[in-house]
C-alpha cells in the first residue's frame, strides 16, 4: 500500500491561520470561548443573531459570574430583554458551566459608535403570499357559486382558495 502524501503542498487552511488571531481578539474582549463570537448565530439562534451581537464579557471584582454585553438597536432591545434568561442558558452551554451570570443590553444604531459599527442582518422580506393552486381556486369557486353578489362571491373565492391551500399544506393553525 502506498503512503498518502499531503496534498496541501505547503499551504495551510485559512482557519488554521486565523484561529490564533481570533482567539487573541476575543480574549482582549473577555471572551474565553471564541466560539461565542464565531458561531453566534448557532449559539443564540437565528432570530437573536439577526438583532444582536456580543460585544464584551466583563468579570466582577469577586470573580463570580461574568456579564455579557450585547449590542442591539433601540427598537429590538425590549424583545431581547424578554429573552435574556433563555439566552444566558444557551451561552452558558457553550462555556460548559455558569460563566455568565448577567446579560447587559447596549442600544445603538446599527452603524453607530465604535462598538456598534456592525451591520445587523435583516431577515429577507416575504414577497407576499403564494398564489393558490388553480385546483384550489376552482374548488372554492364551486362552493361559493350560489352567492349572487359578484363582489362578495369574488372575496369568498379568494378566501376559500387560501384556506384550502393552507389545509393541504398542513399549515393551518
Amino acid at each position: 500500500m502506498a503512503m498518502r502524501r499531503a496534498s496541501t503542498k505547503g499551504f495551510k487552511r485559512t482557519a488554521s491561520l486565523l484561529t490564533g488571531r481570533i482567539r487573541q481578539a476575543s480574549e482582549s474582549r473577555g471572551f474565553a470561548q471564541s466560539r461565542l463570537l464565531t458561531d453566534w448565530a448557532e449559539v443564540a439562534g437565528a432570530d437573536v443573531a439577526a438583532i444582536a451581537r456580543p460585544v464584551e464579557v466583563s468579570y466582577g471584582r469577586g470573580g463570580m459570574g461574568a456579564t455579557l454585553t450585547l449590542l442591539t438597536t433601540g427598537a429590538q432591545a425590549p424583545m431581547l430583554e424578554m429573552q435574556k434568561d433563555q439566552l444566558r442558558e444557551r451561552v452558558n452551554a457553550v462555556y460548559g458551566y455558569n460563566a455568565i451570570a448577567r446579560i447587559r443590553i447596549t442600544q445603538t444604531a446599527a452603524t453607530g459608535f465604535a462598538d456598534g459599527q456592525v451591520a445587523f442582518e435583516h431577515r429577507p422580506k416575504n414577497a407576499g403570499p403564494a398564489q393558490p393552486a388553480p385546483e384550489m381556486t376552482q374548488a372554492a369557486a364551486d362552493v361559493v357559486a350560489p352567492v349572487e353578489d359578484e363582489t362578495l362571491r369574488a372575496a369568498l373565492e379568494r378566501l376559500g382558495a387560501h384556506i384550502l391551500t393552507k389545509e393541504k399544506q398542513g399549515t393551518r393553525t
